[in-house]
C-alpha cells in the first residue's frame, strides 16, 4: 500500500490517540500542529498538550503558531510537502491552510454527521438519550462540520453511560477510523459523498458554565441523562443553601425513581441516610458529588460532613 505523508493538527487526549494510531501505521507523520504551551494551576506550571508530548517523545516536528495565517508558519508547512492534513479536536482553520495539501484536509468528528455538528457531540448524544452515536471522517470545507463524508462508523451508547466513558470508547474507535480513512485515500478506494440533507439536524453547541445548571422542573429521566451527559466534564451543577451561604454543588452520578409526590420540583429531602431531590415526576438521588471548595466524594461521605440538616436547602 502507498504510504502517505501526513500533517496532524490536534490538541487533547482524544486527538493524541489518533496521532499515535497514524504514527504506528505505515503512513508517515511529517509534522504536528497544536496549541501553544499554557501556564495553569496554582504554581502556573507550563503544560504541553497531549499531542505535543507524544510528538516530542517520537521526534515528530511540532508547530505551535499563535495565528494559523502566519506566513512563516504556512511556508514551513508547505516545505513538508504533505499529501494530506488530518484534524482531530483542533480549532477553526483558514482556507489557505486546509486547501494546502494535494489530497485535502479531513477531520474526525465524534458523531454520525449531519447530526451533532459543533463542539460537544459526545455530551449531547448522552444528554439526549441517544441509543446510537458514532464517528465520521469528512473533508473540511468553509462550513463547520459540513464537508463531504469519507467514512462513518456506528457505536451503541450503553445504558447509564456517561460522557467520559463514551468519549474514551469513541476515541479508540475514531483512531482506527482515521487510519482506515488514510488507507482508503492511499488506495483511492473511498468515494466521498455529500452529507445527507436533514431539515433539523441535532446540534452540539459549545457548552458554557450556565448551560450546565440542572433544571429540577424537568422529568427525572431528563435530569438523569443531563447529569450523565455532563459527567465528568464540564459537570452538571445546582446551588445549595447551607444556612445563609449559597454554594455550587456538582453532581456526577446518581439514580432516579418515578413516583407521584405532590411536592414542588427542586425540593430537597436530606438526612444522615438519604439525599433526594424532587423532580417533575419523581426523585433524583445523587450518588457522586462535589461541594464547592471540596473534593469529589460519595453521597455517604457528603452526608457525614453535616450535623444540622435542617439548615440545608436547594
Amino acid at each position: 500500500m502507498k504510504s502517505l505523508k501526513v500533517v496532524f493538527l490536534g490538541t487533547p487526549e482524544f486527538a493524541k490517540t489518533s496521532l499515535e494510531a497514524i504514527h504506528q501505521s505505515n503512513h508517515e507523520v511529517v509534522g504536528v500542529v497544536t496549541v501553544a504551551d499554557k501556564a495553569s494551576g496554582r504554581g502556573q506550571k507550563i503544560n504541553q498538550s497531549p499531542v505535543k508530548v507524544y510528538a516530542t517523545e517520537n521526534n515528530i516536528p511540532v508547530f505551535q503558531p499563535e495565528k494559523l495565517r502566519n506566513p512563516e508558519f504556512l511556508e514551513e508547512l508547505r516545505k513538508l510537502d504533505a499529501d494530506v492534513f488530518i484534524v482531530v479536536a483542533f480549532r477553526m482553520m483558514p482556507k489557505v491552510l486546509f486547501e494546502m495539501p494535494k489530497m485535502g484536509t479531513f477531520n474526525l468528528h465524534a458523531s454520525l454527521l449531519p447530526d451533532y455538528r459543533g463542539a460537544a457531540p459526545i455530551n449531547y448524544a448522552v444528554i439526549n438519550g441517544e441509543e446510537k452515536t458514532g464517528a465520521t471522517t469528512f473533508f473540511i470545507n468553509e462550513k463547520i462540520d459540513e464537508g463531504n463524508i469519507l467514512l462513518q462508523q456506528e457505536l451503541d451508547v450503553l445504558q447509564d453511560e456517561n460522557a467520559g466513558s463514551l468519549h474514551d470508547r469513541l476515541m479508540e474507535m475514531g483512531s482506527k477510523l482515521v487510519v482506515k480513512t488514510l488507507d482508503g485515500l492511499a488506495e483511492n478506494s473511498i468515494i466521498e459523498k455529500p452529507q445527507p440533507h436533514v431539515e433539523h439536524p441535532k446540534n452540539a453547541y459549545k457548552i458554557f458554565k450556565e448551560d450546565t445548571r440542572i433544571n429540577w422542573k424537568a422529568p427525572s429521566k431528563t435530569v438523569h441523562q443531563f447529569i450523565l451527559g455532563m459527567s465528568p466534564y464540564p459537570a452538571a451543577f445546582t446551588t445549595i443553601k447551607i444556612g445563609e451561604e449559597e454554594k455550587g454543588l456538582k453532581i456526577f452520578a446518581g439514580k432516579f425513581e418515578i413516583t407521584d409526590h405532590g411536592k414542588p420540583s427542586g425540593t430537597l429531602d436530606i438526612s444522615k441516610n438519604e439525599f433526594k431531590i424532587y423532580t417533575e415526576d419523581g426523585f433524583y438521588f445523587p450518588q457522586e458529588l462535589q461541594l464547592e471548595g471540596k473534593k469529589r466524594m460519595t453521597v455517604k461521605d457528603f452526608l457525614n460532613g453535616f450535623r444540622n440538616f435542617e439548615e440545608i436547602s436547594l
